[in-house]
């Protein structure tokens, strides 16, 4: 890292003897600085709402508080955050070409489900598309580390809904040979005081806590990837 911090200085200063204006010398340091970021390793986040941040911006969504928590265990991670609002996993299998081959990641992190459960939507078709995005994913060269985020549908839905839904993630990691994060709004969704006023999404504070909670196994799957 002492290198790259020379080479940058090395840069701005050859630009100031050549006369260039302190615009000039701050659009080359964050140019620079951009470079450096662009080849940590991507850690890709497709995600719903939960991922997005909605309600809430975009740094205290919990992607990036794991991004802090990167940077704070002096790991060399990027975090992308590809969240979208109200989609289900088929949104995410149809995106997933696009954006992998968009990114390159190092790491794959699928949340997914929650509007699928929502909804009602077959559980079996969650699997298949979860299984649809990893086959994606890992069709990649290098193919990237799986980790899949685990849900829990609505308990209205009945408890063989809510089995079956609890299941597939199960199921999906492995086969997909994914690392299977458990629910990682455990001690957050239901609690008032750490969701907006819809009850369904986390404020910052329950952002910050879901981010905890699955930095828990994803700092060991960051740890052991090369």
């Amino acid at each position: 890292m002492q290198g790259t911090y020379s080479k940058t200085i090395t840069v701005v200063s050859l630009l100031a003897a050549c006369g260039s204006t302190p615009d000039q010398t701050t659009r080359a340091d964050t140019t620079a600085a951009a470079a450096v970021a662009s080849k940590r390793p991507t850690i890709l986040i497709i995600g719903t709402s939960l991922t997005a941040g909605y309600g809430i911006d975009l740094t205290e969504a919990w992607p990036a508080a794991i991004q802090r928590r990167i940077d704070e265990a002096g790991l060399s991670f990027r975090v992308v955050n590809a969240g979208v609002s109200g989609e289900t996993s088929a949104g995410a299998l149809r995106r997933a070409d696009w954006i992998l081959a968009r990114e390159h990641p190092a790491v794959v992190v699928l949340e997914t489900g929650g509007n699928d459960g929502l909804r009602g939507l077959d559980p079996d078709t969650l699997k298949a598309n979860i299984l649809g995005v990893f086959a994606k994913a890992r069709a990649q060269k290098p193919a990237p580390a799986l980790v899949l985020l685990a849900m829990e549908a609505p308990p209205n839905l009945g408890d063989r809904y809510t089995r079956r839904f609890r299941e597939v993630y199960d199921e999906a990691a492995r086969e997909s040979g994914a690392t299977l994060i458990p629910f990682f709004l455990d001690g957050i969704a239901g609690v008032d005081s750490l969701n907006q006023p819809d009850g369904i999404h986390p404020n910052a504070r329950g952002a910050d806590l879901a981010a905890a909670n699955a930095w828990k196994t994803l700092s060991e799957v960051l740890r052991k990837s090369p």
